[in-house]
């Protein structure tokens, strides 16, 4: 599959990053093993003051084309612009971005104000003048009143923010984040997605996220970058890349996703190709009578104007607490996932649903073609 097209920034405006044709090779003679292609003709640029993900799983390539943005990679192949200068061949320290890391990375000897002060010490600022700077980006990401703590003092979101101060402290064009919440446990990395965030709106700097995790993703992005195997598979906002997934791929790791394919799609839309309808789409109600046609009888549920309707048989049932899945065996073929909050009913109500013959109903505008 090829690359998608570069999606240009806001309109006049040069882009603070730009990739180009960047590929990375691992490998290869003298080093032992084949060649591996880590990241693959990425193109892609980056508008002043974005928050943009680059998401996808293990050995997609997202990390190796942020450690190409820092500088701790050089490219295989392709140029690295930052402000529309060609940075490729540059050392890290000479980029205007930093960088914040997983594991914190602070000096466990010096206190919080000396490890945001660290970097400004290096570039000789005058004592005064860091010092003024190291409080405001204290205060920038709400810890005035720490600066004489030491990090083993800290909580772990405590010194994840210590880590941002410091970096925030240099006044970077571009803050790259490499899976900086992957340590934090679930109540605290949830915390911390929506306090980063905001910290990035007020500072006004343009983050490039690195991770994994789909809903973290989707919570804290203006874009969303999805890589495979070294390559983008998709560019957009959230809410493009949830709702319109332009590839399988993407369809089936942003988030959980139901595939129609070609023979079902045909039985059930009317139509032929692949399309992907997410399961909090579809309502699920009993079919307790049917036509003899198969259809429901006019005593039955029927299928209203605007939407489509494929009649089932639910294999399982997922109580998960605030909503329930149904897994339902489709009579034209393939399996839909239904997801329905449980605004009414306890475990046992929904356990009732397993073996139940069900009609799934979703508004065609919720069917998105894949390809």
């Amino acid at each position: 599959m090829s690359a998608p097209a570069v999606e240009p920034g806001p309109a006049g405006a040069e882009p603070v990053v730009s990739l180009r044709g960047l590929r990375k090779e691992f490998g290869g003679p003298g080093g032992g093993g084949g060649k591996v292609v880590a990241v693959d003709g990425v193109d892609l640029d980056i508008a002043e003051g974005e928050f943009v993900t680059l998401l996808g799983p293990s050995g997609s390539g997202k990390t190796t084309v942020l450690r190409m943005i820092a500088g701790f990679e050089t490219p295989t192949a392709g140029r690295v612009l930052l402000r529309g200068r060609d940075v490729t061949a540059t050392a890290p320290f000479e980029r205007d971005v930093n960088t914040v890391f997983q594991d914190y990375a602070l000096f466990p000897h010096m206190d919080v104000l000396a490890n945001v002060e660290y970097g400004l010490r290096v570039k000789k600022v005058p004592r005064a003048k860091r010092r003024e700077r190291a409080l405001q980006a204290l205060s920038g990401v709400r810890l005035e009143g720490f600066e004489q703590r030491a990090p083993a003092q800290l909580s772990g979101g405590q010194r994840q923010r210590v880590a941002l101060a410091r970096a925030l402290v240099n006044r970077p064009s571009v803050l790259l984040l490499d899976e900086p919440l992957g340590a934090l446990d679930l109540k605290l990395r949830e915390q911390m997605q929506v306090e980063l965030k905001q910290i990035q709106r007020e500072v006004g700097i343009t983050f490039v996220f690195v991770t994994h995790d789909q809903e973290e993703a989707l919570t804290m992005s203006d874009r969303i970058v999805v890589f495979d195997r070294g390559r983008i598979e998709q560019v957009g906002t959230p809410a493009q890349v949830y709702e319109r997934p332009s590839t399988e791929f993407v369809a089936g790791f942003v988030g959980t996703s139901n595939l129609l394919r070609p023979d079902a799609a045909r039985a059930v839309l009317g139509h032929d190709g692949l399309y992907s309808i997410r399961p909090e789409k579809i309502r699920l109600v009993l079919a307790s009578s049917t036509g003899a046609d198969g259809e429901p009888a006019a005593d039955g549920p029927v299928v209203p104007d605007g939407h489509h309707g494929a009649l089932g048989a639910v294999r399982e049932v997922v109580y998960v607490g605030s909503g329930t899945r149904f897994v339902v065996d489709l009579e034209a073929g393939g399996t839909l996932v239904a997801l329905q909050q449980n605004l009414e009913t306890s475990s046992m109500d929904v356990l009732a649903y397993r073996g139940r013959r069900v009609l799934l109903l979703w508004r065609r505008e919720h069917e998105s073609r894949i390809g």
